[in-house]
C-alpha cells in the first residue's frame, strides 16, 4: 500500500567544519525543490559546536518552511527553537523528550528495522517511526538492514509516518518510495552528489512526483 506521497527529509553531515559554506549549499539545496525536514546531526560535537550550527542553519530552512529537527538533544532543541528532535534506541524516551519540548514538537525514533519497536514507540507517542538502514552507509555504524517490505507493511497496519533512511540516492530511492516511505531520510546522497545538492534535490523532487 502506497502513502499519499512522499517527501525529502535532509540530515546535515556528521561533520561540518566550514558552517558558511555548508550554509550557502542548504540554501541552494531548499531552494532547488520541496524539503520538509533538516535533521542537525553532527556527531561527535560539543555543545557549543551543535548551537552554533543551529543558530546558523536553522533560520535559513525554517524560513522556508522547513521543520529543523536536532538529534539526540532535546535539551538543545528546546532552548535553541528547533521544531521537533530525534531520538535513538539508547537516547531520550518518548516522554521525556515530550516533557522537555512540549505538546506541539515533532518526536522521531530510530526503530532499525523492528516494527515492534516502532510499535512501541507510536504508543508512546512518537510523531513518526525510522527504520534503516536499508543501504550501505559511511554516515552511521549500523548493524540493520530491514527489507522494504517494512514499509508497505508500516503503511497497512499503522497511522503515523515512517521514514527511510540510510545510504539513500536518487539512484536507488525508487524501491522505498514504491514500498511505502512517507519520508526519505538523505545525507550523503545530497551532499555528496556529484552534480552538487541543488541537483540531487531536484532529482529526489522529480522520483516523488512521478510516484502515483
Amino acid at each position: 500500500m502506497r502513502a499519499p506521497d512522499c517527501q525529502l527529509y535532509l540530515l546535515t553531515p556528521p561533520v561540518l567544519p566550514d558552517i558558511e559554506g555548508f550554509a550557502a549549499q542548504l540554501q541552494a539545496a531548499l531552494d532547488a525543490g520541496p524539503v520538509a525536514a533538516l535533521q542537525i546531526r553532527l556527531k561527535p560535537a560539543d555543545d557549543r559546536t551543535i548551537s552554533e550550527a543551529v543558530r546558523r542553519l536553522a533560520s535559513i530552512a525554517q524560513s522556508k518552511g522547513v521543520a529543523v529537527i536536532l538529534n539526540d538533544r532535546p535539551d538543545l532543541a528546546a532552548s535553541l527553537g528547533c521544531d521537533g528532535v530525534h531520538v535513538g534506541q539508547a537516547d531520550a524516551s518518548v516522554a521525556s523528550a515530550r516533557r522537555i519540548m512540549g505538546k506541539s514538537a515533532m518526536i522521531g525514533v530510530t526503530c532499525h528495522d523492528s516494527r515492534h519497536l516502532g510499535m512501541e514507540a507510536a504508543e508512546a507517542g512518537a510523531d513518526y517511526v525510522a527504520f534503516g538502514a536499508f543501504f550501505a552507509t559511511d554516515t552511521k555504524m549500523t548493524s540493520h538492514q530491514p527489507d522494504p517490505e517494512i514499509l508497505s507493511i508500516w503503511q497497512e497496519a499503522m497511522e503515523i509516518p515512517c521514514v527511510a533512511i540510510g545510504g539513500i540516492t536518487v539512484d536507488n530511492a525508487a524501491i522505498l518510495i514504491e514500498a511505502g516511505a512517507d519520508f526519505l531520510a538523505v545525507s550523503q546522497g545530497v551532499w555528496g552528489h556529484p552534480d552538487g545538492p541543488a541537483r540531487a534535490v531536484e532529482r529526489f523532487a522529480r522520483l516523488m512526483s512521478d510516484r502515483p
